[in-house]
């Protein structure tokens, strides 16, 4: 099962066991990592799933859709590893994985 590592905004790093298939969001929320607020259940319909992917993982984790960039001009600080963790679905590729919360959601 692969392994993702969630950074909340003080630093703390949740180290995850995720089932592929589901999403980074579903993981966080089910670890309770805190700043994953996850306001719409994943129906990428907010903003308040927003990570930034870890540059080393920025490629194989690819850039956003079009609804997903449409919903992230709602987020704050959005940068150029923005996602929103909804929309990262977990794959074996993606063992290792590290995203970090950002300061605060929208």
């Amino acid at each position: 099962m692969p392994k993702i590592s969630v950074v909340a905004k003080d630093g703390a790093s949740f180290e995850i066991q995720a089932e592929p298939g589901t999403s980074v969001m579903e993981n966080a929320v089910r670890n309770s990592v805190p700043g994953i607020e996850a306001e719409c259940a994943g129906a990428c319909a907010c903003a308040t799933c927003h990570v930034y992917v870890d540059e080393a993982w920025q490629e194989k984790v690819g850039s956003p859709g079009p609804i997903e960039a449409d919903m992230l001009d709602f987020a704050h600080d959005v940068r150029h590893a923005s996602r929103l963790s909804c929309q990262i679905t977990v794959s074996d590729a993606l063992d290792g994985l590290i995203v970090r919360v950002p300061e605060r959601q929208s």
